[in-house]
């Protein structure tokens, strides 16, 4: 393992943005759960038209779900296809607070070859999080050779 990685890598990319059936619901989860920070609400007559939340150094937006503008949550989709990443100091301890907010684990949280340990939740609206903190930098080749071992060792990928 690499002596000193940070927890929780800096930020950059795409911003995440999520239409949820509740989204004032799913601003207190998301702080409850995550210990999200909102930067900015801004509220229709219909619920949140727009919020701004980030988890570290990572932001994302959301909106209440408005099928008369196509804009439809999971909750309409019978599901997303889509799964927000967030790196936090301590996954075990914000996967635990997040089911107990009322999030769904849907994969336990562990060691994965890629250096981090890390576990998928669900939330109440739909959405899926990968929960994650970086424990180890590993090299391309080192990467290539723990994925292979890890089919020859017959585990789901």
């Amino acid at each position: 393992m690499t002596a000193s990685v940070p927890a929780v890598p800096a930020a950059n990319g795409a911003t995440p943005y999520l239409t949820i059936r509740g989204a004032g619901a799913a601003i207190d989860f998301y702080q409850r759960a995550f210990g999200a920070r909102l930067e900015l609400r801004l509220d229709a007559p219909d619920g949140v038209m727009h919020a701004e939340l980030s988890v570290g150094g990572a932001k994302f937006m959301l909106t209440e779900e408005r099928s008369h503008c196509g804009a439809l949550s999971p909750l309409s989709l019978n599901g997303s296809a889509t799964t927000v990443v967030i790196y936090v100091p301590d996954v075990d301890a914000t996967v635990k607070t997040a089911e107990g907010a009322g999030a769904k684990v849907e994969m336990p949280v562990a060691d994965q070859f890629w250096g981090d340990r890390m576990g998928v939740i669900a939330d109440p609206f739909g959405h899926k999080w990968m929960i994650a903190t970086h424990k180890e930098d590993v090299s391309e080749a080192e990467l290539k050779a723990r994925m292979a071992k890890m089919f020859a060792e017959g585990q789901p990928g």
